[in-house]
Parts: C-alpha cells; structure tokens; sequence
C-alpha cells in the first residue's frame, strides 16, 4: 500500500501536465455543484422579508388551496392545488372579527383583512374557515407573493438542471482525460508489467492518483463554491431569473465561513460528487491499464488499433438504441410529450452519451471524408486518422457542446415558434385590449363587429382518480362573440353551445366526448358538474379549457379580442376602444403586436436558463480540448523532430498541427450536428403529427440555431489550435518532446 502511494505521488508530481486537465475539470464541476446547491438551499429557505400590504399583526386571508382525497396503491390521501382566485373572506367572519378589533380592509383586493386582536384570540373565532397569518407569514399576503414563488420555483429548476448538466459533462470530461492518459502511458505500464507489476497493481496505482486529484480538486472546488455562489445570485437577479431578495446565505471567502456551513449539504454534495466524478471516470480507464500487456506496451506501432474495446461499442449501441426507441415510442403514444420542456432537455443527454461513447468508432469514417490540398493537408488527414485516439479525445468535447447548443436551443426555439404559429392561426381578432379589471361601457364601440371579453382562470379536475390536475382555462362572457374573434381547433361538438352548465376541453382530458359531464373545480375551489359543449384539439398543449364567466368566480376580465367590421379604420377602432375601456393598465394593441409581445420566439429567462447551461458545457468543452492538446505536446517530441529532419520548417510543423486540431474540431462538429439533427427530427416529426389535429400548419420545420451552434464551434477551434500549437512549442523550449 505505502509502495502504491508513494509510486502515485510521484507520477502526480513528475506528471502534473498529464493530471492538469482532470484537476480543472473536476475542481470547476465541484465549484459549480456548490454554488448551485448553496442556490438551491437559499431558495428552499427564502429570506423572511417585511409584509408590506398589511401592518396589523394579524392578517386573516381565505384558503388559496383545494385539497381533494385522491386513490394512492390502496390506501388514500390527500393532493392539494393553489387556486387562482380564492373567494373573500365571508361577511359573517368580518362581523365576527370587528368584535375582537378594528378590521382594516384592502379595497384594491379584497381577498384578505388585517385585524388589530391578539392572533389568540383571532385563531379561536376563525377556526378552519380562513388561513392565519402572523409575523413573517404576513407577506403571503402580499401582491406580489405568487410572482416571487413562482420565480423560486424557476430558480429551483434551473439550478438544478444547470447541477445535472455540470454532473453529466464533468463526467465526460475527466474519463476522457483519464482514458487519454491511459493512451500516453502504455509504455510505462508496459515496462511495469515488465518488471513484475500484476495488472492489479497497474489499476490500484492509476486508481490512486485520481483518488488523490480527486480529493485535492475537490476541496479546491468547494473553496471556489463559496465564493462563487454569491456572484451566481446576482447574475440570475440581473437576468431575471430570481426575485431581487434572492441571496445565497454562505458569501465571503473561506475564512469567513464558519465550520457548520462547510460541513452543511451543499458542500458535503459538491465535494463528495466531485470524488465520485474523478473515481468514475478513472475506473474504465484503470480497467484499460490493467489489461495492457508487456509486449503490447513496448510495440513500437504509430497507428492506433483496437481503440474502442467490445464493453464500450455494446454500452453505445444501447444508448443509441434507447435513445431512438424513446423518440419513436413517444412519437407513437403521445407526440405532444415531445414539446415539453422536460422532456426536450433531458431526452438528448441519451443521444449525446450514446454519441460520445462511440466516438472513437465514428472519427474514422467522418475524417476519410475530409479532403486536404497538399503534401501538409495529406498529413494531417493521415496522422488524425492514424492517431484516433487522439482525434477522439479532442472531438468528443466538441461533439457534446454542439449537441448540447443544437439540441437545447433548437427545441427551445422550435417549440417556441410552433407555439407562436399556433396562436396566430388560432386568432381571427384585428384588436386586442389587455389590462387588469377591465370592463366595457354599455354604448357601443364604432367599427366593432364583436367584442369578447374573457379572463384567465383555471379548472381542476381528478385524473383517473389518483391525481388532481390543474388545467388553465379562459372565461368568457358571450360564447359567439368567442367563436367569432377565434379560430380555435375545434374536434368535435361547437363552442356557441358554452354555456353556464357546460365547458370546453381539449383531448389531453381523461374523459373528452361530448355530452360527458365532469366533476371539476373551479378557479374559486367551488365543485361542480358540468357537461362538455365541445373538445379542442390537443396541439403544442396551449389549447386549455373555455367556461363561462360564472364558473370563474372572482377572475378579473384581463383581456378583449376585437372583430372590426369590414371597412372599418384600425386607427379609429383603436381610439374608440381605448376611450370604452376601462381598468388598470389598458393597452390597446394589434392581433399581431400582441401576438409578438406574449409569444416570443423564446422567453428571456428560458434562453438565459439555456445559455448559461451552454455556457458550462463550453467551459468544460474548453477545459478538455487544452488539457488534451497540452498532453499529446508533451510525447510527440520523436514525431515532430522526424518531420523537422525530413526536411519540413517549424511554420509547417505548427500549420499541421493547426491542421489537425482543426480537423477534430471539424469531426466533432460533423458528429455533434448529426446528433442535433436526431433530436431536432424527433420535434419536427412531433409537431407533423400534431398539425393536422391543430389546423395550425405546424408542418413548417424546426429552428437549427446556427449562431449558438457556430459561436460555440469557433470557440473550441481557437481553443484547440491555440493550446496545440502552443504547447508543441512550450515543450520545445522546456524540453519536453524537443523538436
């Protein structure tokens, strides 16, 4: 054992270039892991800030929950659901409440009272009928409440994909690294084969030296994580992200951190999953060491073979092939489930590990297809071609940044702009007046053939009796003024048969025939039966249910979809309407300038979310392609001092050098678009099948982003050159590999 680490310890210091690469890789996933989990731990436990809507110490506000008994395995329980508009607080409840002090209301919005009275006493009078809220709870109370809650749970969200995403190309990273150093160590595990060493002894000493580069890079990361974590906080508030209270709770530098919170979760995560990280990825390549034999090590060979072992190609091929069953069966069962965003950014990591696991297998074809002019573009086909393992170690990293910038954002983008073309076709209105509270004056508006106010809500309902699910709904008061100012994908039944007793659903409903009557909840927690008027189709899953306006309860009318007659002047339409409406905040807009202001090609915070989830691919895209070009320098001394002695100038020496970092870069590339162009078909077949039950010429094709894709790609190259050249060139001057 005490051989085994002292043998380790030397190799990290008399190959510390070797070991560069793993350190960084895993040293900046563990920094990222901690500054994402001390995100993660902040948003779970937000600060307590001032209520600002009520100061009495006591506020008293109704239920915003509906709890409904729900079938789980044989036993039952109970699934609640916020509610979007809860019913006020009862007359008799604030005559009640008036005796214990005075009452102060909120005639802005009347849903919650704050009471001058012990909380005590006010908690005996009100019982079950109303929620009681006292010191810090006071702010749910607060307008803006649900905004910030809903804003945590997109910070929850995105953090912790951005934490999986850092995991999975961590991972890649540093087995990629390890395998590589594997490569360039034959020799010297050949000559220890050689001198007795059993394989055993060969996989316990690589072993070793990641479990040490794992230990130290981790600690490092950990310390990074700290410092880092308060500088992630402000960049999500800045983008929009988080709320602007957000703050991370650990800041400063170590020293300033006290004992307890290095050893809170965050940290004992990042740093155990850092250690997992470089274990895992130097197990296969230990495995590899293993096996290497004496006379096979000390072969004096130029051209790799066998460099893909039968485990991995079977591991591939599986991946490749659950991959591609995945899409085709979901393509057969529910093509809709493509489009959501859960699925479009988690479903592609099978194709890019299937992808990257056979890299070494695919290189070599995509590079035969490259042409070069010349005597130097011949050898620099001839030697990335020869050195596959090479090659594949820098096309890997690049293969998964183009995979991961073409997949993400294309499906993004293409969902995004399915569901702006969806809207379009489905809006047969010229106007549209948006706002809170609005309402209309009697007299009518000139130049309006029909008005249809409506107004967001939501119905819940109990799925197969083991689920309460929420579906958002439109109220609307005049069920012909809504088939006039839409086109909506109509499946079966009419629209203009809505009424008070009945509801619109679409085809994701458990029970959607016409005639069927359903038990839902309504936006108030109200229950009711009601029958189904008509079935939408499913489409992109925008097409939510239709109730009438007393099935709303409290919901504010929000919006008004305007018909202009024929001949009539928008300019003057638009006067007119602005001057019949009124409420807070009425903006009186074009179909289509409304269309492009709530139907953008993606939201803000969502490519934000995306480019920074790109971001840490590209960092670790980079951190691999210099560690591996600075590791191949450093052994291809004998190489480059043959072609300088046959006669080729150091300018040509660094162009083939160029030449093949370019050419990797170019296979990586080639590969990465061909595992885009699978996921992206998977959306494109997607929404063909979903155009003709939408009506809404879905058909029209997938978004590549070619900027993303090409800013991404020239990163890697300008990395991957530079380090080449560069680091031929350091060894030269140091010693290492002369030429």
């Amino acid at each position: 054992m005490l051989t085994t680490l002292a043998s380790a310890w030397a190799n990290l210091r008399t190959r510390r270039h070797l070991f560069a690469g793993a350190f960084v890789a895993v040293a900046l996933g563990v920094a990222l892991v901690a500054s994402m989990g001390l995100g993660l731990a902040a948003a779970a436990d937000p600060p307590a800030g001032k209520p600002q809507r009520f100061a009495q110490p006591v506020v008293v506000m109704p239920h915003d929950t509906l709890t409904v008994e729900v079938d789980r395995g044989p036993h039952r329980a109970l699934d609640s659901k916020k509610i979007p508009h809860p019913q006020p607080v009862d007359k008799e409840l604030l005559r009640e409440l008036a005796e214990l002090g005075t009452v102060h209301r909120d005639h802005l919005a009347p849903d919650a009272v704050g009471v001058d009275a012990s909380a005590a006493a006010v908690r005996e009078v009100v019982g079950d009928r109303a929620q009681v809220l006292t010191g810090a709870a006071r702010r749910l109370a607060d307008p803006g409440a649900e905004r910030d809650a809903q804003a945590v749970v997109a910070v929850r969200a995105m953090l912790g994909t951005a934490g999986g995403v850092s995991a999975f190309v961590a991972v890649f990273v540093t087995a990629s690294t390890f395998a590589f150093v594997v490569a360039l160590r034959r020799r010297e595990f050949g000559l220890l084969r050689l001198a007795g060493a059993t394989p055993g002894r060969v996989r316990r000493q690589l072993f070793t030296e990641a479990l040490a580069v794992g230990v130290a890079a981790s600690a490092t990361g950990c310390a990074l994580g700290s410092w880092g974590a308060p500088l992630l906080a402000r960049a999500l508030i800045d983008n929009g992200i988080a709320p602007p209270w957000f703050t991370v709770s650990c800041t400063g530098t170590p020293q300033s951190t006290s004992w307890t919170s290095w050893t809170s979760w965050p940290f004992q995560l990042a740093f155990w999953t850092g250690l997992f990280v470089a274990v895992a990825g130097a197990w296969a390549a230990s495995r590899r060491a293993g096996r290497i034999g004496p006379v096979e090590a000390l072969r004096d060979a130029d051209v790799d073979t066998d460099v893909m072992p039968w485990s991995r190609r079977i591991v591939g091929a599986a991946l490749l092939a659950l991959g591609l069953g995945l899409t085709v069966h979901t393509l057969w069962s529910d093509p809709s489930a493509l489009l959501k965003r859960k699925t479009y950014t988690t479903q592609p990591m099978i194709l890019i590990t299937a992808a990257t696991a056979l890299a070494p297998l695919l290189v070599r074809p995509v590079l035969r297809m490259i042409r070069l002019p010349g005597a130097v573009g011949l050898l620099v086909r001839e030697n990335a071609a020869a050195s596959v393992r090479r090659t594949a170690a820098v096309a890997a990293p690049v293969l998964v940044t183009v995979a991961l910038a073409g997949s993400l954002m294309g499906s993004a983008e293409s969902v995004s702009a399915a569901k702006a073309q969806e809207a379009s076709e489905q809006t047969n209105s010229q106007l549209i007046a948006t706002g809170d509270d609005l309402s209309l004056a009697r007299r009518p508006v000139p130049g309006v053939a029909a008005l249809c106010p409506s107004a967001s809500t939501a119905v819940f309902v109990r799925e197969e009796g083991t689920t309460l699910l929420r579906s958002e709904a439109r109220a609307v008061s005049d069920p012909a003024a809504l088939a006039a100012t839409s086109r909506l994908p109509v499946v079966s039944g009419d629209i203009r048969h809505l009424d008070d007793r009945s509801i619109v659903v679409n085809e994701e409903w458990e029970h959607h025939r016409v005639g069927d009557r359903l038990t839902v909840w309504l936006g108030d927690g109200r229950r009711t039966t009601l029958r189904v008027a008509a079935v939408l189709a499913h489409g992109t899953g925008d097409n939510g249910a239709y109730v009438t306006m007393a099935n709303a309860g409290a919901a504010p009318v929000d919006r008004i979809d305007v018909r202009l007659t024929p001949g009539a002047s928008p300019a003057a339409a638009t006067d007119a309407l602005r001057a019949a409406t009124s409420g807070h905040d009425v903006r009186v807009r074009t179909a289509a300038a409304w269309l492009d202001a709530t139907h953008p090609r993606v939201k803000p915070q969502t490519r934000q979310g995306m480019l920074l989830l790109l971001g840490i691919a590209l960092t670790y895209a980079a951190i691999s392609l210099a560690g591996t070009q600075l590791m191949a320098a450093s052994v291809r001394g004998r190489e480059l001092r043959a072609l300088r002695r046959a006669g080729a100038t150091r300018a040509q020496v660094r162009l083939m050098l160029a030449g093949e970092a370019l050419v990797a870069v170019a296979a990586g590339t080639a590969l990465g678009l061909a595992v885009t162009a699978l996921n992206l078909g998977g959306i494109a077949a997607a929404l063909g099948l979903l155009s003709p039950e939408s009506g809404a010429g879905l058909e029209a094709g997938v978004v590549v982003p070619w900027g993303v894709v090409s800013s991404a790609v020239g990163v890697c190259a300008v990395v991957a050159v530079g380090t080449g050249v560069l680091g031929a060139g350091w060894g030269r001057r140091n010693g290492v590999g002369e030429w």
